[in-house]
């Protein structure tokens, strides 16, 4: 297939309607992502008249055909209902109350980080995470006296750590089907990447408060009913990293979650099923964008557009290693763009299954770093999704003033850490040939 640089349009397109609009209004959100990949579609089927809009269409049948793509999709869904089902359990807010009660008041914020990774991994969400965990870290800054904007980021680096690693994220998900390897496979490699950094962030956010002399915490007390909702999470936790199927994992947490709620009095059994279907709806955006996004994708490819980022790319890399950090480049500057982790992922999916194909390099470590990369730029930006719930949550929650994610920035530790632990990993590990 030959090159060809201006079937990259539709991508430039999206990118100039979308930043546009985001630098425009000071507002990464006022156009809705869906929107400008519609638009980006619409201009990939104007593009190479040697097709049909008939066979333009097949050739987006052929691209949507794809097992991973459909698979993806349903993952997205199930993940959906098992999120929807046992956040109203109480397993988020048990989880953060039962881990409280754990740490001792000095040792609060490297608590939050702590409790942040848990249950993000557990949860599947950054931005889940952040919401949960916001009023604990507005309560804990004002009894406490540590600073609100060292509280929020270690909220939101937990969040980042478990979002970067849980079987049900959406971004582990994206990674792992785009590239055709295992999730256990994924999280292990993933896992001893990060973990560096993860004990060097808890030992930086102890340092800078273990000084200090914190009034204790007023929590509710402990009872049977919050050990059980927390019940749904570790299931989940641990058949995913046993190995079973997703699916079956997912759904024994469901019917867990809906045993366990019922048997608490969360919710009544006519709930059940709006509780699952505003988890599902959740998910919808992320679903449709992987969709709209497969279908310019397979209309790029069928152009010659990957070809030609692929001679590109190729043509600054000379070995695996920086094949490898021509991917983490790829993914990081995506989500500079979109400021969405899960997009960045998809969009940058194929091309990196080709650059890693073409240098032997395995799915697995293909699927960590752009997990990684797409996960560190998604902690760092002030308009990313978790920055601006965390920051817009705790102003809420204030009696006076304000907080704004360009402050809980200068505190984002992990994220910085992730990406040079993943460097230095990349630089350093040979890796295994395909």
């Amino acid at each position: 297939m030959k090159r060809n640089y201006a079937a990259l349009l539709p991508i430039a397109v999206f990118l100039v309607f979308y930043l546009g609009a985001g630098i425009a209004f000071r507002d990464f959100y006022v156009m809705p992502a869906i929107v400008g990949f519609l638009i980006a579609l619409f201009v990939a089927f104007l593009q190479n008249r040697a097709l049909s809009f008939d066979e333009k269409v097949s050739v987006i049948a052929r691209g949507l055909a794809d097992e991973n793509i459909i698979t993806m999709c349903l993952i997205f869904l199930a993940a959906g209902a098992f999120s929807g089902i046992v956040s109203a359990a109480g397993g988020a807010d048990s989880t953060v109350t039962l881990a409280l009660h754990a740490v001792p008041p000095s040792f609060s914020v490297v608590g939050l980080f702590l409790i942040g990774c848990f249950i993000s991994t557990a949860m599947g969400t950054s931005v889940g995470t952040v919401t949960v965990l916001v009023p604990f870290a507005v309560g804990i800054a004002d009894r406490t006296g540590y600073s609100l904007a060292l509280c929020l980021a270690a909220c939101v680096s937990g969040a980042m750590f478990g979002d970067n690693l849980s079987m049900i994220s959406d971004t582990t998900i994206a990674a792992v089907r785009t590239q055709g390897c295992g999730m256990k496979d994924k999280f292990k490699m993933n896992f001893f990447i990060v973990l560096p950094a993860a004990v060097v962030a808890a030992g930086i956010y102890l340092a800078v408060t273990l000084n200090s002399t914190p009034a204790p915490l007023e929590l509710e007390p402990i009872t049977g009913a919050m050990v059980l909702q927390v019940v749904p999470y570790l299931l989940v936790l641990v058949g995913a990293l046993i190995g079973f199927n997703i699916f079956l994992v997912l759904i024994a947490g469901i019917l867990a979650s809906i045993v366990i709620g019922l048997a608490t009095g969360m919710f009544a059994f006519s709930e059940i099923f709006n509780l699952m279907n505003s988890g599902i709806t959740s998910m919808y955006d992320i679903t449709v964008i992987s969709i709209v996004v497969s279908c310019i994708g397979s209309l790029i490819k069928e152009g010659g557009g990957i070809q030609a980022v692929l001679e590109l790319v190729k043509s600054h890399i000379k070995s695996a290693k920086s094949a490898q950090l021509g991917i983490a480049a790829i993914v990081a500057g995506v989500d500079i763009a979109t400021a969405n982790n899960t997009i960045a992922i998809v969009m940058s999916g194929s091309l990196a299954k080709e650059i890693s194909t073409e240098y032997g390099i395995e799915p697995r470590r293909t699927a960590s770093i752009l997990d990684i990369f797409a996960s560190v730029v998604q902690g760092l930006i002030p308009y990313g999704a978790q920055l601006l719930y965390a920051s817009a949550g705790a102003t809420a929650l204030l009696a006076s003033g304000s907080i704004s994610s360009v402050e809980i920035i200068p505190y984002m530790y992990y994220p910085v850490l992730m990406a040079v632990s993943a460097i230095l990993f990349i630089v350093f590990s040979r890796g295994k040939k395909k």
